[in-house]
């Protein structure tokens, strides 16, 4: 069992940053990928970013040049890097892994959200 506690969120004025962090923690655990989501209001709830243990990064469309995402060495906190914040980047940002937990399998963890509103 994993539990992901979100951290950083607030606001910023458009053209502004902010850096999210996710902290995992729980008994014995071992992290295959960590990402956000985000979800604005009346939305789908959309991929922004993952990086696996390896170090390997994706990037949605709409956010990529603009937003970094990285892990701590011990790949159990991950951050986001949001430079260059529009409106439309204002949604609920959620933190995700996948991990194994002995003795269950490979499963989908979710952090409890932080808002993040883009406004002047």
């Amino acid at each position: 069992q994993v539990q992901l506690v979100e951290s950083g969120g607030g606001l910023v004025p458009p053209g502004g940053s902010l850096t999210l962090s996710c902290a995992a923690s729980g008994g014995i655990f071992t992290i295959k990928t960590m990402g956000w989501y985000r979800q604005a209001p009346g939305k789908e709830r959309e991929l922004v970013a993952t990086i696996t243990t390896s170090g390997s990064t994706y990037y949605a469309d709409a956010v990529k040049g603009r937003f970094a995402i990285s892990t701590d060495n011990s790949k159990s906190t991950v951050f986001l890097q949001m430079n260059s914040l529009e409106p439309d980047d204002t949604a609920v940002y959620y933190c995700h892994a996948s991990a194994v937990t002995i003795p269950l399998p490979l499963d989908d963890y979710w952090g409890q959200g932080t808002q993040v509103t883009v406004s002047s």
